[in-house]
């Protein structure tokens, strides 16, 4: 699929807006472009798409955060993300686009409301959590690209140096593309006509991004930003529940 330039250009603009919030905050990129990408991509399209680009972020944005990785934490959710991954991808590839869009909307919306509504200290979580939270993490992960934020939550919830946690969240985001990229691959969805064209094209919005969300990092609440962007999500899950249901 050739993109025509209008649908490139509002795909440079979201991918843009999710790397500033991202540069300012340290919130998925991903939980909050594909949403949106969707309103204007097919998602089999979209969700590879943020796959590629994840993954080029993560290896020239992350490289200095290869300290401080908790392999202890990393290894005990791999074997539960591998199988969840395995469903989300049967799900994605066999599953009506319309289904998928419902799901999606609906993933978003209760992620935007556990947004607004949690509040205090993150909640300790002993390991047992690694084998719900890993499994629905890769479903997300392969379905939506989405599944990041219940990584997040999960090391939140056993690591408490933030050093540490910032550096376990993004090997999970690496490890969790290139996983991904191979599992995508053999299902022929990065053949697709335009992706690898798109990522290309994209690759200069996402690194703007996150340069401007780095700068304003000092300036702007986080909190402030963060609110807005679950305000933005509620919109993009309402209208893709309409699509999927239509």
């Amino acid at each position: 699929m050739s993109l025509p330039f209008e649908t490139l250009a509002i795909a440079a603009l979201i991918v843009a807006g999710a790397y500033v919030v991202f540069g300012l905050t340290g919130f998925g990129s991903t939980v909050i472009a594909v949403p949106l990408l969707a309103l204007v991509l097919p998602l089999k399209f979209a969700v590879p798409l943020m796959m590629l680009l994840d993954l080029v972020a993560t290896a020239m944005l992350g490289a200095k955060l290869r300290k401080g990785i908790r392999v202890d934490e990393v290894a005990w959710l791999i074997p539960f993300i591998l199988a969840g991954m395995a469903l989300g991808l049967t799900l994605l590839i066999k599953v009506a686009e319309g289904s998928l869009l419902l799901g999606l909307g609906a993933f978003v919306l209760l992620y935007a409301g556990y947004g607004f509504t949690r509040s205090g200290a993150p909640i300790a979580l002993g390991r047992i959590w690694s084998a719900p939270i890993g499994l629905a993490g890769g479903a997300l992960s392969a379905l939506f690209g989405t599944g990041g934020v219940l990584f997040a939550l999960y090391f939140t919830g056993r690591i408490r140096d933030k050093d540490e946690l910032r550096a376990t969240n993004a090997s999970m985001i690496m490890f969790s593309a290139l996983v991904r990229v191979v599992l995508f691959g053999l299902t022929g969805l990065l053949t697709q006509d335009g992706l690898l064209a798109s990522v290309a094209i994209l690759v200069p919005a996402m690194l703007g991004g996150f340069f401007v969300g780095n700068r304003l990092h000092a300036r702007i609440p986080a909190a402030s930003v963060v609110r807005a962007v679950y305000s933005v999500l509620v919109i993009a899950g309402v209208s893709l529940v309409f699509r999927g249901a239509a």
